[in-house]
């Protein structure tokens, strides 16, 4: 590497299929930046994520993605300037210099601009089922808040979980009416949108977290996993006819805030889409 590196790297479990160090190198050859990407994964490496997490600050990392299921470990480690997302109180994004690391949700912003992006930018939310109140399923359930949704009903195998994140909901946004359901099937009935927020359909957890009875009456669905894009919960909302949002949206858009964070720069979305589809690098 050279003194002008810019060393990332991504803290997860069950990271092998990610796509990130791809889309990171590949914008950073787009901006004629020297960036490598590198996945951390404690359990293979021996170590605790926080022994993992100072690894990467002491060894001059710029900074670091946090993924499953570290995402609100994280937090009590860093700076979160942002109202917002100390609300939300987990981070996928950090960045590291001099003092505390700083932290963000580009999970948060990633998910608002793929709504946008997918379903129109005058679309509203309407009444959603999410199962999931995790990391990723905060970053969601604000995301739904600045969208305009107006009744949201979560449910979590853990239902302590699940309320604590209905309470920090209700607590931004007073007028959205939100319920913890007592099973995923009654958390589906009535919902114009569905939302996976937990790991079932991603390699290495088969399988598809939102019942079947919540397809036929639902307008839309969004997956937040994205290995792989087509899960077996995205197949059958596509044939029961509903609008799709895949998990490869909230990646890529999650990921080009964080470049943004991590250099500065704005990569050319277009030029990015469309290397990672070819699914080789650029020459710059």
């Amino acid at each position: 590497m050279t003194a002008k590196t810019i060393r990332l790297g991504l803290i997860g479990d069950n990271i092998a299929a990610s796509q990130s160090p791809r889309l990171h190198e590949i914008a950073g050859r787009l901006c004629g930046l020297d960036v490598t990407y590198e996945r951390l994964v404690p359990p293979q490496r021996n170590q605790t994520f926080e022994e993992v997490f100072a690894f990467c600050g002491a060894e001059g990392f710029t900074g670091i993605n946090v993924t499953y299921p570290y995402k609100e470990r994280v937090v009590s480690m860093l700076d979160v300037a942002d109202p917002a997302i100390r609300q939300i109180a987990a981070c996928n994004t950090v960045l590291f210099g001099t003092g505390t690391p700083q932290g963000f949700n580009t999970d948060f912003t990633g998910f608002v601009l793929g709504f946008r992006t997918a379903f129109g930018h005058d679309a509203v939310p309407g009444r959603v089922a999410m199962i999931g109140a995790g990391g990723v399923g905060k970053a969601v359930a604000f995301g739904l808040v600045e969208l305009g949704c107006r009744h949201l009903t979560l449910f979590d195998r853990d239902q302590a979980r699940a309320e604590g994140l209905a309470v920090a909901v209700r607590q931004a946004a007073p007028d959205l009416v939100v319920e913890v359901a007592s099973s995923a099937e009654d958390a589906v009935e009535g919902a114009d949108g569905l939302i996976n927020c937990t790991p079932l359909g991603m390699v290495g957890y088969a399988g598809s977290a939102v019942p079947a009875s919540g397809l036929t009456r639902a307008r839309w669905a969004f997956d937040a996993v994205y290995t792989p894009v087509d899960t077996e919960f995205l197949l059958a909302a596509k044939a029961a006819g509903l609008s799709i949002m895949s998990g490869y949206e909230l990646f890529f858009f999650q990921g080009v805030d964080a470049f943004r964070l991590f250099t500065g720069q704005d990569v050319d979305q277009a030029a990015l889409r469309l290397a990672l589809k070819q699914g080789e690098g650029v020459s710059v």
